[in-house]
Parts: C-alpha cells; structure tokens; sequence
C-alpha cells in the first residue's frame, strides 16, 4: 500500500516536499511515478523514477521545478517543489510502475488515497 503525505496550501512562488511511502511490501526493486489530478481533468503525469535512481522522467510542464527522488532504506519516494503556480492544484498519488511508457497512468497500481496540494495566486 502507497500513502502521499506533505501536500497542503501554499502561496504561489512557495515549495513543498511530497512523500511516498511503501507499507507491506518493499518498493526498491521497483519504478515508482507521481502523477496528479485536478478537478475535472483526467490523471497527468509528473514525474517517474527508475528502481536505483538512474533515470528520471519528467512532464514538460514541471520540468525544472521539480525534483523525484527515492531511498529505498526507507521505502520512500519523494517529489520536490519549487516555484509552484496555482495551474499545480491538484490530487498527487503516487504508483508503482508494472511495464510499458513510464508516462501512462495504464501502466501503474497500487494507487493510494493522495495528497492535496494547492497554490493560491
């Protein structure tokens, strides 16, 4: 089971720092992604990490403003936010990857509850 934790409101322009983590299982031999979801839209890739942190992928539209991360010590995935704008409102989950295009939402389980995270202008 995946839990986010760490979203919340913040001012434009602010950062946070989201978690992920794993319970009952060990996600290291895994690739694990945030994608996010905001009100009337459909799921959108974030951002997505290979098992040993040798690749990472992100959506143009965080590129460079924000940064996935993981220790597997600690089962835990992390989505680092910078420069955040009202556009970045929306439900974070995060996912464990099973094959395929690391951006489809098809390719991904073990989906939890989410975190909000919303930015006022």
């Amino acid at each position: 089971q995946l839990q986010a934790s760490g979203g919340g409101l913040v001012q434009a322009g602010g950062s946070l720092r989201l978690s992920c983590a794993a319970s009952g299982y060990t996600s290291r031999n895994y690739d694990m992604a945030w994608f996010r979801q905001a009100p009337g839209k459909e799921r959108e890739f974030v951002a997505a990490i290979t098992w040993n942190s040798g690749s990472k992928y992100y959506a143009d539209s965080v590129k460079g403003r924000v940064t996935i991360s993981r220790d597997n010590a600690k089962n835990t995935v992390y989505l680092q936010m910078n420069s955040l704008k009202p556009e970045d409102t929306a439900v974070y989950y995060c996912a464990v990857f099973t094959g395929g295009r690391h951006y489809d939402a098809d390719n991904y389980t073990g989906w939890g509850q989410g975190t909000q995270v919303t930015v006022s202008s």
